[in-house]
């Protein structure tokens, strides 16, 4: 959308907004100089990175309140089970909620008027029109700019292709439980640090988030990143095991999707306006206003 709306396609938008949880793969944030640079800034589009926080450390925190990611757990009692998915509403919808009512000129708790709004681009293809909804709140209005174009994915990875963007990452935390055994491969086999980074973080957390502990309520039973429900650096990421074939998301829909998920993990990823998570309540990891 915001090549498009660089080139002419679409209206010009005034800002494009990135939620920034600070545990980005270095490649997004290197794609994110990529297209500030070379795509909004000749078009005067201005990228405004906001942030709630470093989500990787305040999980580590004990001092630090913190929003809990969807972890898998393996109870006491053998079953599994997930955590809570907090962390992108907090890390990703709060902030950006945050910024347009500064650019509103009405800062939280300031009452915002009735006719006061931004038009708030959500990046939803017609293969997920489904997912396309009202925002829930009176100042921020969606508009799905992909659907009415009657873009597919397909469409927007041809185009993507078209302009020299055809190696565009996902934006996810480079710790995301949601991952599938194809995204965890291509950070071991592809950058040794953040793998190194991951796997620490994987077994730093098994007792859940250090907010929790401090405070008397540990979890009951273990927690991982990998859906295998085992330490990370063993699991079995170079395949899709008969084990999680048996053990399938309760979530997810179908066996065909849920087999997809297993090895490409959630397409969207926790994309704000179109997240996965306990709630659906919103997309892009770009706000784009108008």
């Amino acid at each position: 959308m915001l090549a498009l709306s660089a080139e002419g396609t679409l209206p010009k938008v005034e800002y494009a907004i990135f939620a920034d949880t600070g545990w980005e793969p270095a490649a997004v944030y290197a794609h994110l100089d990529r297209l500030e640079h070379e795509i909004a800034e000749p078009a005067g589009i201005p990228v405004l990175r906001v942030s709630s926080g470093n989500i990787r450390e305040d999980a580590l925190n004990p001092d630090h309140r913190f929003a809990s990611m969807p972890l898998h757990v393996l109870n006491k009692d053998g079953k599994a089970g997930m955590t809570r998915r907090q962390c992108t509403g907090e890390y990703k919808i709060k902030p950006i909620k945050k910024k347009v009512r500064e650019l509103l000129g009405h800062p939280y708790p300031q009452r915002i008027p009735k006719s006061t709004f931004v038009e708030q681009w959500v990046g939803i293809s017609t293969d997920e029109f489904h997912r396309a909804k009202d925002a829930d709140v009176k100042y921020m209005r969606n508009r799905h700019p992909l659907i009415e174009l009657g873009w597919s994915r397909t469409e927007c990875v041809s185009y993507l292709a078209s302009i020299g963007l055809e190696n565009t990452p996902k934006s996810s935390c480079l710790g995301c439980p949601f991952h599938g055994n194809a995204q965890w491969r291509t950070i071991r086999d592809g950058s040794p640090e953040e793998w190194a980074d991951v796997v620490a973080f994987d077994a730093a957390i098994r007792q859940g988030n250090a907010r929790a502990n401090a405070t008397g309520n540990p979890l009951l039973g273990e927690a991982f990143l990998h859906r295998s429900r085992v330490p990370l650096g063993q699991a079995p990421i170079d395949h899709v095991t008969a084990a999680e074939r048996a053990a399938l998301q309760p979530e997810l829909i179908d066996t065909a999707a849920d087999l997809a998920v297993l090895e490409q993990g959630v397409v969207d990823g926790c994309s704000p306006w179109a997240c996965r998570g306990e709630a659906e309540v919103a997309q892009d990891d770009f706000g784009l206003a108008t």
